[in-house]
């Protein structure tokens, strides 16, 4: 069994952590229209995400295979590869979270995405508004979520 390891992303990262955003939303939000190309998501993931967020990607075997994006208290994405989904590291994921945001975190997820409900809800995530999507790019009605210790 091979060893998942957790650590802040570096500059190289950056187009490996996007492409496996760009799968995973593929994979889990088939309805959701991307306002954005993929070049476009690599680009910012390259020139915004990894230099000025508080990126961390999960590497297997030296491949990229989740990502975790924090903005203060926002826990702005989290997203894996679609066959890793359901093995724990997301899991993981929430936990340092919360461990670099021990007084509370918030999230947004699309209402269409009901596995991303379960999931952090089971992380102890109460539903705190729900919007009709006006204020994302993507303008897909959406839920922000609240953890507090």
């Amino acid at each position: 069994m091979t060893v998942v390891l957790l650590r802040r992303a570096q500059d190289a990262d950056a187009r490996a952590a996007a492409d496996v955003w760009l799968r995973s939303f593929a994979a889990a939000l088939p309805t959701v229209v991307r306002p954005r190309t993929d070049d476009d998501v690599r680009d910012y993931f390259r020139d915004v995400v990894v230099p000025s967020r508080e990126t961390w990607v999960a590497e297997e075997d030296g491949r990229i295979i989740g990502v975790m994006v924090l903005d203060g208290p926002l826990l702005s994405q989290l997203y894996l590869e679609p066959e890793r989904r359901g093995r724990g590291l997301g899991d993981r994921f929430v936990a340092l979270a919360k461990e670099r945001s021990p007084d509370g975190l918030t999230l947004w997820t699309f209402q269409v995405n009901k596995p991303a409900h379960r999931f952090y809800e089971r992380h102890g995530f109460l539903a705190a508004e729900s919007t009709d999507g006006s204020g994302n790019e993507e303008r897909e009605p959406d839920v922000r979520y609240v953890w507090r210790p």
